[in-house]
């Protein structure tokens, strides 16, 4: 969940490789995103960038990587073929690391409990929503389902780690029309987290106003268990919700998407929270 946050680099695209330079780095974002393309380039190459080299200390730091083929799933109607190969690339990335080298990576700068706690401190402010009818019902769901013991649960006893990219937004998702593959860049705010937490993270960016993301379909193209499947569940209400709450007229979420969207999101919410 990242409103507010615009460019947080800047990139100088070459024929072959992309330089990578930071304008902030307090999450220890090089080092996040050289650490993961390398286990990546180890693990599950061709994902992602290949790691080329990178000056990690210096100011701003830097990072080289190989160029992707392909474009940005984010800003058009997304396929039935490319959700599919959206949910085959996310099921390599958690199944390609052993668990073992799993076990020792940072974790990622945003997960379950993070989230938790920004949801409801933006719950507690009271954000102002508007007039419309719908908004109002949304924000009276969520924060009853707030102040149960649900959201509390997703931060305690998780699930087996994966290496998460830990951020859903649609625009680091390439799809590749030569091989009809996705591959995944952007891995500043990477490390361990909860695989439930981000295929809802995928699933409730906010993004999906730009790209039509059938959210069922790619969930239903990704093997859960039940357990999974009601994480998955929760996380994507808590997610929604977030999302919900910085949507008002003078939200941080607002100004990067189009009229209309609150409402569509309070539908999205009372629908998860049915």
């Amino acid at each position: 969940m990242t409103a507010g946050q615009f460019s947080t680099h800047n990139l100088d695209i070459r024929d072959d490789i992309v330089i990578k330079r930071y304008k902030s780095w307090d999450r220890r974002e090089p080092h996040r995103e050289w650490a993961a393309l390398t286990l990546l380039a180890e693990h599950a190459a061709g994902l992602a960038p290949a790691p080329v080299r990178a000056e990690r200390e210096a100011c701003p730091p830097m990072v080289v990587m190989t160029r992707l083929p392909g474009r940005v799933l984010r800003g058009g109607h997304m396929t039935a073929q490319q959700t599919a190969a959206m949910a085959a690339a996310l099921t390599r990335l958690h199944q390609a690391i052993p668990a073992r080298v799993v076990e020792v990576i940072e974790p990622a700068a945003w997960g379950p409990t993070a989230a938790v706690d920004k949801v409801r401190a933006w719950a507690d402010k009271r954000p102002d929503l508007g007039e419309d009818p719908l908004a109002q019902q949304a924000f009276q769901a969520g924060a009853a389902w707030l102040a149960t013991t649900g959201p509390d649960r997703l931060t305690i006893d998780p699930l087996p780690p994966v290496l998460g990219l830990a951020d859903g937004n649609h625009a680091n998702y390439l799809w590749d029309d030569h091989d009809h593959q996705v591959r995944l860049i952007d891995w500043e705010d990477s490390g361990r987290s909860d695989r439930a937490f981000e295929l809802a993270e995928v699933a409730e960016h906010i993004s999906h106003v730009d790209d039509a993301l059938d959210a069922h379909q790619l969930l239903a193209g990704i093997d859960l268990t039940p357990r999974e499947t009601e994480r998955v569940r929760d996380f994507r209400r808590l997610l929604a919700l977030g999302w919900f709450l910085m949507l008002g007229p003078d939200g941080p979420a607002t100004p990067r998407n189009p009229a209309g969207t609150l409402e569509r999101q309070a539908a999205r919410v009372l629908h998860l929270l049915a």
